[in-house]
């Protein structure tokens, strides 16, 4: 019995996290479209992993017409679309008072318009493919309040705004929406901070582990129930 191998969308694949949860999907057989800003990038990822023959696709997930054009391609190439990853996002760390009126709009830009942008492309197309997965990144600073948070914490308690609604928009086409909110994860996009000492310090002891996450913490959580060959 063979059934239908699992489509998969990752959005920011060559990032740390994006990474980690590109290997998982591999792992797992699905069948990869690796997307981003920088194509080089995706094509060193997939040729350190040995994928078999992802499709690699530019894609600046801020622009409503970027992200369209790459679930148009996705379907054209693989033939439907059964999961979607964005992790697409940004990291700002200053108090409301010290936070331009451009550096609050671009962080809600990178974090919220993005998200939108692909629930808006993707759950049109997984409704009429019998469902699908959309999964997008906030954090927990959109619950918690930690101080010097505010563009980001306002961003990504948007994003989990967007995610309960387009959940229970989407939940009767049999489109999944979740959100995965991490704390501080070790990856190069928050390398201002890990390269602190006293940051890194301050924020260990905010995190009940006692240390901060990885991303083989967080691309567990992007996963989805997949359909493969058996």
């Amino acid at each position: 019995n063979v059934l239908r191998c699992h489509i998969q969308v990752i959005i920011g694949a060559a990032g740390g996290i994006g990474s980690r949860v590109t290997r998982l999907a591999r792992d797992r057989g699905a069948s990869l479209v690796l997307a981003g800003r920088s194509a080089d990038r995706l094509d060193s990822l997939a040729s350190s992993l040995e994928l078999d023959d992802p499709l690699i696709a530019a894609c600046d997930a801020t622009d409503p017409d970027s992200v369209a054009a790459l679930i148009e391609q996705t379907i054209e190439d693989r033939g439907r679309l059964d999961s979607i990853v964005n992790l697409a996002g940004s990291i700002l760390i200053k108090p409301a008072h010290a936070t331009s009126a451009d550096e609050f709009q671009e962080t809600f830009r990178v974090n919220a318009l993005s998200a939108f942008n692909v629930v808006r492309a993707a759950a049109p197309v997984m409704q009429r493919n019998d469902g699908g997965s959309i999964v997008l990144m906030s954090s927990c600073a959109a619950r918690v309040g930690l101080p010097a948070h505010e563009a980001i914490s306002a961003a990504k308690a948007g994003v989990e705004g967007l995610t309960r609604s387009a959940a229970a928009t989407y939940a009767s086409h049999l489109v999944r929406v979740n959100a995965v909110a991490p704390g501080l994860v070790d990856t190069p996009l928050a390398s201002a901070i890990t390269s602190s000492e006293p940051s890194l310090k301050a924020s260990t002891k905010m995190h009940p582990l006692g240390r901060i996450g990885s991303p083989d913490d967080i691309a567990p959580g992007t996963d989805s129930p997949m359909t493969c060959p058996v």
